[in-house]
């Protein structure tokens, strides 16, 4: 992963409500979750919630499936997988592995 990708994304998760709807997201696993019970679960007004989903699909932290009239919203657990692995390449050395 470069540097600038990586900083996009933690950009993204540097803001509170978007930590939260991806931390929550992170909670309920692979299945991912309505859009209607993250508002409910995080009391965050609909449009605000539209707007910080939107930016963490931009960078592709989730990523968004409508079925029927329901818009789930997935966490991208392999994306996150492949964040942390960058962070974590650099702090290990032979002599010394942080974890």
């Amino acid at each position: 992963m470069e540097n600038e990708i990586a900083a996009k994304k933690l950009a993204e998760l540097g803001h509170i409500t978007r930590l939260s709807i991806f931390r929550y997201l992170v909670k309920v696993g692979d299945q991912g979750a309505p859009v209607g019970q993250i508002q409910e679960e995080l009391d965050v007004p609909g449009s605000t919630l539209s707007h910080h989903i939107s930016r963490l699909v931009s960078v592709g932290l989730i990523k968004q499936v409508r079925e029927s009239r329901i818009l789930y919203c997935i966490p991208q657990f392999d994306v996150l997988d492949e964040l942390v692995e960058f962070l974590k390449s650099e702090c290990c050395t032979e002599a010394k592995c942080i974890r």
